[in-house]
């Protein structure tokens, strides 16, 4: 379990670590955040989400104090001070402290959060069988409204659909756009399978998140020969796909076996997913950052 925190430059123990009541991310959820893996001393693709962190930052006019080189350090430091080699690193920066008026400008400073500990989404149970999910009623964020693109600290559109999730006894929730095309899940990005073995993932445009790990995957279909295409589907198509799996930095990669009651394929985890659970297995400790005391 990690026991120091990262604020602003400083490290505090876990009952220690605060921020004030007045900071913006807590009154508003103005900031943005990333969710980052570290597996056997590597992290796992950080430059790719800094790039990101910094991209969700310029998109809400939130200028973060550190460069990325500083902020990698900062990052691979707060694991080295928690003497984590496999780890969850969740990366925030608010706006910072204000006042309970809403504009933005009333904060001076920004808020640097870092933090490492351990974390199990699911058991590995479900790797091996497959999920049941549901599809939520609640849509997706429309891009006009907010860009799902920005992983920003408000995620209440998601929490709506995890509680539906919740109410339905099934771990995740699949949710669709305004238009009535599949999104993404509450945490997770999606795919599918088709008959013909082709491999379809929705396109950002229609209000999805482009996740780190989705990007690895879409990599590695191709380095497979696989036929993959960012193309928008509806439920339809899902219910009738041979194989389903999520993809997420917490989830990695999982499968779906049964979606609103319908079953997936054969009913169990098809055999390129599972192909694609071991590539990226094998891939997360080979691309990233090494933890180096030294550097």
């Amino acid at each position: 379990m990690g026991k120091y925190i990262y604020i602003d430059g400083e490290f505090f123990g876990r009952d220690e670590a605060k921020i004030s009541v007045f900071d913006h991310g807590l009154l508003y959820g103005d900031g943005v955040f990333e969710g980052i893996r570290a597996y056997s001393g590597n992290i796992f693709k950080l430059e790719e989400h800094l790039e990101r962190l910094y991209g969700s930052a310029k998109a809400i006019s939130l200028k973060i104090k550190l460069s990325v080189k500083e902020m990698e350090r900062a990052v691979v430091d707060t694991v080295l001070k928690n003497g984590l080699q496999d780890a969850y690193i969740r990366l925030v920066v608010t706006r910072g402290q204000g006042d309970l008026g809403l504009s933005p400008d009333k904060c001076k400073e920004p808020t640097i959060i870092i933090i490492a500990d351990k974390i199990t989404l699911y058991p590995e149970e479900f790797y091996n069988n497959g999920l049941r999910i549901i599809t939520a009623a609640t849509r997706r964020n429309i891009p006009e409204a907010l860009n799902p693109r920005i992983k920003s600290l408000n995620y209440l559109n998601n929490i709506m659909a995890k509680i539906e999730a919740n109410l339905a006894d099934v771990p995740e929730a699949l949710m669709l756009n305004n238009e009535g095309y599949v999104a993404e899940c509450t945490g997770d990005n999606i795919f599918i399978i088709s008959r013909k073995g082709k491999v379809h993932t929705p396109p950002p445009y229609l209000g999805t998140l482009t996740g780190i790990t989705r990007s690895a995957i879409i990599d590695l279909c191709r380095e497979k020969g696989l036929d993959v295409q960012e193309t928008p589907f509806t439920l339809f198509e899902v219910y009738n796909a041979e194989e389903c799996f999520l993809t997420g930095t917490a989830a990695e990669v999982i499968p779906v076996v049964n979606i609103d009651g319908r079953i997936i394929g054969r009913g169990k985890p098809g055999k390129i997913t599972k192909e694609l659970i071991l590539g990226f297995r094998k891939l997360t400790k080979e691309v990233g950052t090494r933890i180096n005391p030294k550097g």
